[in-house]
């Protein structure tokens, strides 16, 4: 954006602005480029970008069955995000991953160690204090422990942690639907199924950072019906189809498959009182399905939703857009390596 513009944007003076935006510019922050003539009336102002080369930051995304990585630069560019399979590792041998991951990302991209300004970290699991976090059983040996001074000690780095839906959220937030919606539900459907909310463009964690612990409504017994993964995967092996991983389930995923339409019939009751329960307390603009769900299996939950509402005087309340997430591959990590820039940056 044109200098001059950046003045309509925040509340400050002119003289104020420029002056800022010259020592962000000295520092090497901001890049200056050519101005844009035929604006305005008097000396045309420079254009201004962030300069992506100052910084890089890490995200993490611990699943229960994948470690994603993520190396974003200060201009939001992803430069590099990849997937390692963690399934029947120890922590220290998925920690060992993660470091050797991280070295051949930054090495590929001609990255320094010292431009990395921090790493954001995601775990599936809810948070119970601190930073521990309590995982699903795939990942007992990350659960209930302060992964902070851990992850801090392991990588010499300023360490963010929070829940994957989270991330997952603030990825789609800042490069997929929340680029033009500023209220959602995020839906994360993956192994487990979690979720989060994000109000004005910002993620909303809650008292106790577990905002949008959907399945929190749900009676005992109910819980193995919720829109999770796992659940789906044991219906198709049980009808004879072997499953290597989630994402081996989202990349070859078929609406006609056996143990698929059962998965539905058992999971919709249970999916729809979770919609119902979003709308009644959140009244978001969208629902956004995410995490690993497959395309097509997001079209059939958004088929098979229905709202408890009853019109008065024939007017119902307004309802959200349902909506396919837009950041598919490694959404968490991708959110993760932005905490570090919103921060300490922006």
């Amino acid at each position: 954006m044109q200098r001059s513009a950046v003045t309509g944007q925040v509340e400050l003076t002119q003289q104020s602005v420029y002056r800022i935006v010259d020592a962000l510019t000295e520092r090497g922050m901001v890049v200056q480029g050519a101005p844009v003539p035929g604006h305005g009336r008097g000396q045309p102002s420079p254009t201004l970008r962030l300069n992506g080369g100052y910084a890089y930051s890490c995200g993490i995304s611990l699943n229960a069955d994948e470690i994603g990585v993520c190396l974003m630069d200060m201009s939001g560019k992803v430069l590099a995000r990849e997937g390692i399979a963690v399934t029947g590792q120890t922590m220290a041998q998925a920690l060992e991953q993660m470091r050797s991951l991280i070295s051949a990302l930054s090495v590929r991209c001609g990255l320094s160690e010292d431009a990395l300004l921090g790493i954001g970290f995601a775990i599936a699991g809810y948070n119970v204090g601190g930073t521990r976090y309590n995982a699903p059983l795939p990942l007992h040996e990350w659960s209930l422990i302060e992964l902070g001074p851990l992850l801090n000690a392991e990588f010499s780095k300023p360490i963010w942690i929070y829940n994957a839906s989270q991330t997952a959220a603030v990825a789609e937030s800042m490069f997929g639907v929340g680029r033009h919606v500023r209220n959602f539900a995020y839906l994360f459907i993956s192994y487990g199924f979690g979720g989060a909310l994000i109000h004005d463009g910002e993620l909303l964690t809650g008292g106790h950072y577990n905002a949008g612990e959907f399945a929190c409504i749900l009676q005992p017994d109910e819980i193995a019906r919720r829109p999770a993964l796992k659940y789906l995967v044991s219906k198709l092996e049980a009808n004879g189809l072997a499953m290597s991983s989630i994402a081996h389930l989202r990349r070859a995923f078929k609406g006609d498959w056996p143990g698929v339409a059962e998965w539905l019939d058992d999971t919709v009751p249970v999916y729809n009182r979770i919609i119902n329960a979003i709308i009644g307390v959140y009244d978001p603009q969208a629902i956004v399905f995410g995490g690993e769900v497959p395309r097509e299996l997001t079209t059939m939950l958004i088929a098979r939703t229905e709202i408890y509402d009853r019109p008065r005087y024939g007017v119902p309340h307004p309802l959200p857009k349902f909506i396919a997430g837009e950041v598919n591959d490694h959404a968490p990590a991708i959110g993760a390596a932005a905490v570090p820039f919103k921060a300490m940056v922006f």
